[in-house]
């Protein structure tokens, strides 16, 4: 009987326990429950009183002038087996080009290939392989419009969209195929870094040689009321607007009144950098319409075999393109820190072309550069006297 009581207990201890069990397991359920359940209405609060901060974008922009390539330079590129390399031309540039988010040129000469046959002053045709040193240096921002645009008439404009077109990631403006793809090309935006930035280039000249009744979309030649239906639709889209201008007069060091003018009507119509060609020298950069834009009026030539100190000297440009939004989703873009640097073709009798940064010369390469620096330096930042110096990469 004493043993049956004992077990009895002993059950009865066992089942207490499962019960406390159960009663234990049942309460850390409900408190699990009751934890998770605060946990997320903290976290709910704690969404609801986050403090938007402001968000802050920047590119980088590195800009040269003309690649204006004459019989010389094209025949000093040509290889063994008969085609063209122009890296070793634009070597010393390449290190310093390639380490910029947007790297801009201009394409003078028509690269409508060897097909066409090549061709010197005063119509000219390019190989492609020009393309393909730019290229192979990090340019992918490159305006086409200019006056030697129809040198090889429509065939030529052709061949070089086309081959622009194998190009990816860089982005051109002034040539196309036909009105769709001009349409299509005007309206559309890019992006770097979070910054949205549309890319147009007109030329004001085109050295007689029009463009066919119809087919106006070869080569943009610039009107008040093109550029400013072209702007419109882009400019509620667009965090900034870059313009590719091929103006002013040849072998002036100045600013012409028809650059004065259009420079004046585009920064009304909402473009904030304007990147000018044509004139084959340096000209003066400056802010204009209280700031709202900066204008590079002429970046002279990168490499050409044109004759003269001030023909072979052009300009290296570099801005910080910055994209502000306050707390409130407030847009504001500015164009900051221009800094320069000369460049100097140098050749021995047609051949051995080399750009050289004005930082890499001596007395050997060109005589007197430090004379010629401080009158070219002289000219560019005499629109802007807080111009800086020096251009090295970044």
């Amino acid at each position: 009987m004493a043993k049956k009581k004992i077990k009895v207990k002993k059950r009865l201890r066992i089942v207490i326990i499962l019960i406390l069990i159960i009663v234990l397991g049942v309460f850390a359920l409900d408190f699990l429950d009751v934890s998770n359940y605060l946990h997320k209405k903290k976290m709910s609060n704690k969404k609801q009183v986050e403090v938007k901060v402001p968000q802050e974008y920047e590119a980088s922009l590195f800009m040269v002038g003309d690649a204006l390539i004459h019989s010389c330079v094209y025949n000093d590129a040509r290889t063994g087996d008969g085609g063209y390399n122009f890296k070793p031309q634009i070597e010393l540039i390449k290190p310093i080009s390639s380490k910029y988010d947007l790297v801009y040129y201009n394409q003078e000469t028509i690269l409508g290939g060897t097909e066409l046959g090549l061709s010197n002053y005063p119509r000219f045709n390019s190989p492609y392989e020009v393309g393909d040193a730019f290229v192979d240096a990090g340019f992918n921002l490159v305006s086409l419009a200019t006056n030697h645009t129809m040198d090889k008439n429509e065939r030529g404009v052709l061949n070089s969209v086309a081959y622009w077109k194998k190009q990816k990631g860089v982005v051109t403006s002034g040539q196309w195929s036909s009105f769709d793809e001009r349409e299509a090309s005007v309206s559309k935006i890019y992006e770097k870094n979070g910054i949205k930035y549309a890319f147009l280039s007109y030329t004001t000249w085109t050295n007689g040689l029009e463009t066919p009744y119809g087919k106006e979309y070869l080569n943009n030649v610039y009107s008040d009321e093109k550029a400013a239906a072209d702007i419109a639709k882009v400019r509620d889209k667009a965090d900034i607007i870059i313009v590719a201008m091929h103006w002013g007069t040849e072998y002036y060091l100045g600013v012409d009144w028809q650059q004065a003018k259009i420079a004046k009507f585009l920064s009304d119509q909402g473009v904030q950098l304007i990147i000018g060609a044509h004139p084959h020298v340096v000209e003066p950069v400056e802010y204009i319409n209280d700031g709202k834009t900066f204008v590079i009026y002429s970046l002279g030539n990168l490499i050409s075999d044109q004759e003269g100190n001030e023909r072979l000297t052009g300009l290296m440009m570099t801005v910080k393109i910055k994209k502000k939004v306050d707390v409130d989703g407030k847009v504001t873009v500015t164009v900051e820190d221009p800094r320069a640097e000369l460049t100097y073709t140098k050749s021995n009798y047609c051949k051995n072309f080399k750009v050289y940064p004005y930082s890499q010369l001596n007395n050997s390469i060109l005589y007197n550069y430090e004379s010629l620096r401080n009158k070219y330096q002289g000219v560019v930042s005499s629109g802007y006297g807080d111009l800086k110096w020096g251009v090295t990469g970044e």
